[in-house]
């Protein structure tokens, strides 16, 4: 395991203005007040852009800050001990890296840009102290953590021992949902995550995640077009989402 805590450098001093960023509206930090989120500005390392497939951190490394996603998308993924390689999370705009990180105080996975992104690196430890003199700040941060872990349990609770059809219905409603939130449409989104990954996500193979797209363009659910999804029947697509139907083998 490398010590560094992350390979992507910041640079430079400037204090970075919350209120002008996009995704602010979705950050934990939305709303607050003109004056608590320029202090919260004044902490905030400056913003830092990321290719596709530039790492941001290295599974293992110690934690030393939070990572707010401000454009772009990433993914995180871990290497277990006997070498499974899992991809266990998405990240999209307003997003918060590193949560999971809190309690071992350690990174449990590498984190990788998906496409051209950009973050802000929020160290943990000034971070906690801002949030004694800010009390909003911290009950902010408190329900967003709140809200990943219930999020987390729901999807794994969802997901859990059904078939293929409902867990990948689940995955696209769930990121048509996130896309919407962000103001784009719910219905034709582009995913930057490539195929595998999204089957590594979901527990199924490459070849089942294809043949079960095909399904749905065949029952007219929804085509799609390389990293294009265009979803024609959102309500089924919900409705076979929250079915309880269970698989029959491992797909």
């Amino acid at each position: 395991m490398t010590s560094r805590s992350k390979v992507l450098r910041f640079s430079g001093q400037h204090t970075v203005d919350c209120s002008s960023c996009r995704s602010s509206p979705l950050c934990f930090t939305g709303r607050l007040p003109v004056d608590e989120i320029a202090e919260l500005g004044d902490i905030i390392r400056p913003l830092a852009t990321l290719n596709k497939g530039d790492p941001l951190i290295l599974q293992g490394s110690p934690f030393t800050s939070l990572f707010m996603v401000r454009s772009g998308s990433l993914k995180q993924a871990t290497t277990t001990g006997s070498d499974e390689y899992l991809v266990t999370a998405f990240f999209l705009s307003g997003e918060l890296i590193g949560l999971d990180a809190i309690g071992e105080g350690r990174y449990p996975g590498s984190v990788v840009s998906l496409e051209t992104a950009t973050v802000c690196e929020l160290p943990f430890a000034e971070f906690l102290e801002l949030g004694t003199r800010v009390p909003e700040l911290r009950r902010r941060f408190l329900r967003n953590l709140s809200l990943e872990v219930g999020s987390e349990r729901l999807g794994m609770r969802l997901l859990l021992r059904r078939t293929a059809e409902v867990r990948l219905a689940y995955f696209l409603v769930a990121m048509s949902e996130r896309f919407r939130r962000r103001g784009y449409s719910p219905y034709r989104f582009r995913l930057a995550m490539p195929r595998g990954d999204i089957a590594n996500y979901l527990g199924l193979t490459v070849e089942t995640v294809g043949r079960t797209l095909v399904r749905y363009r065949d029952q007219g659910l929804l085509v799609t077009r390389g990293p294009e999804v265009h979803i024609l029947d959102m309500p089924r697509l919900e409705r076979l989402a929250e079915a309880s139907g269970r698989r029959r083998r491992e797909a």
